[in-house]
């Protein structure tokens, strides 16, 4: 059961998976002590599932970020026998692609892509993924600015 100790130390790591025990016991107020073995249960119970980098894109060269809304042909993966889920696991393994969500709504997938710049975004769409067996109609939204 997560209490608000637990709430503090996952807060913290949010914003610095890098904290060690003692700085996060400085920045939550708990002992380092409780702060390590709580975030070692975390770990161990998958609350935690990993910890990761934040990339400035910016510096790599990926300078435009964009949603690809994504309506899925139904009918030919279901004649081809591929799931959504094997489609959208089939995207995520292109290397501009950042995430992939199944939503509900009027699109079925959302892919958020990171490219060099407009030319690379559109030959990523028109190119790549309106040739990709189950996608039948995209729509693309770039990122002005994110929060």
């Amino acid at each position: 059961m997560m209490d608000e100790k637990d709430i503090k130390i996952l807060k913290e790591l949010k914003r610095d998976g890098r904290l060690s025990a003692q700085e996060l016991a400085k920045k939550t107020g708990i002992a380092a002590t409780t702060a390590f073995n709580r975030m070692k249960r975390m770990e161990k119970t998958g609350v935690i599932r990993g910890y990761t980098v934040v990339v400035d894109e910016g510096k790599i060269r990926r300078n435009i970020a964009a949603y690809v809304l994504i309506t899925v042909d139904y009918h030919l993966l279901k004649k081809k026998q591929v799931t959504q889920h094997q489609l959208a696991a089939q995207l995520k393994q292109h290397e501009f692609v950042d995430e992939v969500s199944m939503v509900t709504g009027t699109s079925d997938i959302i892919v958020k892509i990171r490219t060099q710049d407009i030319a690379q975004l559109n030959e990523f769409v028109t190119t790549y993924l309106r040739n990709v067996q189950g996608v039948d109609r995209t729509q693309t939204a770039v990122i002005l600015e994110s929060f």
